[in-house]
């Protein structure tokens, strides 16, 4: 298991140099959103942190702002699974907030409401993603 935080933001740009050039992480996977990033990932050996903006989020899985920012203090957890299916079936439908999804980056996701607020994204690599 792999647990990843997604920070919310405003802007990503705004943050770039605090974590790549401060913290030395690389930028990898990004995705632009109204002429700017949206989303990215960066990483630095094994360490991974994901920077979404507010607005990417609202496009991108609106479920998750329903009656405005549903995500505690602007934080989820991307959760690498090896297997999907055995974590869903012991999740209740009500808690599950992001619908079945397989991404651009090759990982079949779901999104849970934890009891405490944040959203925590459970996710597998697809069989063929590589």
């Amino acid at each position: 298991m792999k647990i990843t935080p997604v920070l919310f933001l405003d802007r990503i740009e705004d943050s770039l140099a605090f974590w790549i050039d401060q913290l030395g992480f690389c930028q990898g996977p990004s995705v632009p959103h109204d002429g700017a990033l949206g989303f990215v990932i960066l990483s630095r050996g094994d360490a991974e942190v994901m920077l979404q903006t507010w607005r990417s989020v609202a496009a991108d899985a609106p479920a998750l702002l329903r009656d405005g920012p549903r995500v505690a203090a602007g934080t989820s957890l991307f959760v690498e699974v090896d297997d999907l299916a055995e974590f869903k079936a012991r999740i209740p439908a009500e808690r599950i907030v992001l619908s079945e999804r397989v991404t651009f980056y090759g990982m079949r996701e779901i999104g849970v409401l934890a009891p405490s607020g944040h959203v925590v994204v459970l996710a597998a690599r697809e069989p063929d993603a590589g």
